[in-house]
């Protein structure tokens, strides 16, 4: 039996912080539900889980999508080698273990593992991986629905390595006919991929619209890897700033 419409509150009522309901397990079914209403769980340490529906979200529409000149440069050697679905497991938990300096933990925990990897094996949920002489040094993931990617998290252990990843994968988006990828909260990192804020009302307007597409739902492979990748992209104007991961 499916979950019932009524599980979350709407979007809407959000508080100012963005957060719609408080409590409950990201089981498969619940991710899968809330991800079709534009929420997604985002655990707190000390706290119940709570999901969010921020205002604004911040989006990018795989047509919009622009590379740097010096990634463009990246994917065209050819370094890494890049892949969808080989190795979810390792991906979500090589996330997890990053330690990123403007958190103060991690909040990919074990039952968020669990989750998202029981939504991997229903085909709903996927990670692009990049390994350098076989070894796996980069990768993210999220959870696809219809037209729409909710890309959750990214890793690099090597420079570009989760860059390469993303715009690959924004060039196998594109190429599928993907209408939106949803980035959740703004980074300058995903700004200079071309992703910008929009209100919740136009992003849950556009979720509605681009739900109705077919899923691409089981193992995903790529058709087109990173070469193809800088020659599908457009190139951006040159930033001032140095936005890695």
């Amino acid at each position: 039996m499916g979950i019932h419409r009524s599980l979350f509150p709407l979007p809407l009522r959000a508080t100012p912080d963005g957060v719609v309901a408080v409590g409950g397990r990201p089981d498969p079914e619940i991710l899968e539900e809330a991800y079709r209403r534009g929420i997604f769980p985002w655990p707190h340490e000390g706290a119940p889980l709570l999901w969010f529906c921020p205002d604004p979200r911040f989006v990018l529409p795989p047509e919009r999508a622009h590379l740097s000149r010096s990634l463009k440069k990246e994917l065209r050697r050819g370094r890494f080698e890049i892949s969808a679905d080989r190795d979810f497991s390792a991906v979500i938990r090589a996330c997890a273990a990053k330690v990123r300096p403007d958190q103060g933990g991690t909040w990919i925990n074990r039952e968020m593992i669990a989750g998202y990897t029981a939504l991997h094996r229903k085909g709903l949920a996927h990670s692009i991986e990049a390994r350098l002489d076989g070894k796996l040094v980069g990768g993210l993931y999220g959870v696809s629905l219809g037209g729409v990617f909710f890309g959750e998290s990214m890793f690099a252990d090597v420079p570009d390595a989760s860059k390469v990843c993303f715009a690959t994968l924004l060039a196998n988006l594109r190429h599928w006919g993907f209408g939106l990828v949803d980035c959740q909260q703004e980074t300058r990192h995903l700004a200079t991929f071309g992703a910008e804020p929009w209100p919740r009302s136009r992003f849950l307007a556009e979720l509605r619209r681009t739900l109705a597409a077919p899923t691409r739902r089981g193992v995903w492979t790529l058709d087109l890897g990173p070469a193809e990748a800088a020659a599908t992209l457009s190139t951006s104007r040159p930033s001032k700033k140095n936005d890695s991961p």
